[in-house]
């Protein structure tokens, strides 16, 4: 039984995740900061809630608490809570977006690491992008050059970088960011672009799925590794 908990799930390519780890086989828990949307997620998919806020210390340590106590441990962590951040630029948004994009992971993955460790084949995927990539925003050929999402853009790169770090300090579990494409969510709507939530989610089930001697410090998308 491989136990499973995705942040910010309730929609979008979390929701699509779970939905597809669930037929995997895996006992996934659904986070969210919304009671009610996060429960109605969770029963649409016959996954599990769990009420998980990435900016609340609380929220998160109750949350790990929950499936601790439930499962016993945790085998696979993906970090998809994200907020896009665009619009004004000041200090307030730019803590709001950090907070969420890149502090969030490490509340998550510190509280999450006693569980972790418990798993024979522990695995934590980051839904980054290659927005936070310098090789990617300073090509002209590549989509992110034009993108003006300079907080979005900026904690994505502290997402990724946080991945490598857990990745170097904990040899024993796998740690892997991942550019999904663009997709049609919520918080793409202003843009009119992406595709499915469900075709995104592929690769990070893929890499949720990884093989004990599976890569780990790694920035991919579905055609292999990324330059960042």
């Amino acid at each position: 039984m491989t136990v499973t908990l995705i942040t910010g799930a309730n929609k979008g390519i979390g929701f699509e995740t779970a939905k597809q780890l669930l037929e995997l086989g895996h006992v996934v828990y659904i986070g969210a900061r919304d009671v009610e949307r996060g429960e109605k997620a969770a029963a649409a998919l016959g996954a599990r809630f769990v009420q998980l806020d990435v900016t609340d210390d609380a929220s998160v340590s109750n949350a790990l608490a929950t499936i601790g106590s439930a499962e016993g441990g945790l085998d696979v962590l993906v970090h998809n809570a994200g907020i896009l951040g665009d619009g004004v630029i000041d200090g307030p948004t730019a803590l709001h977006v950090f907070n969420t994009n890149a502090v969030g992971i490490v509340r998550v993955t510190e509280a999450a690491l006693p569980l972790l460790r418990k798993s024979s084949n522990p695995t934590v995927v980051t839904v980054s992008s290659s927005a936070g990539s310098f090789w990617a925003v300073n090509n002209p050929e590549r989509p992110e050059f034009n993108l003006p999402l300079a907080l979005y853009s900026a904690s994505k790169s502290a997402a990724t970088m946080l991945t490598v770090q857990y990745a170097k300090s904990q040899p024993g579990i796998k740690f892997n960011a991942v550019e999904p494409g663009t997709t049609a969510t919520d918080m793409t709507a202003a843009f009119g672009i992406g595709r499915s939530p469900e075709e995104s989610a592929r690769i990070v089930v893929r890499l949720a799925t990884l093989d004990a001697d599976g890569p780990t410090g790694t920035l991919q998308d579905e055609d292999g590794e990324l330059h960042w």
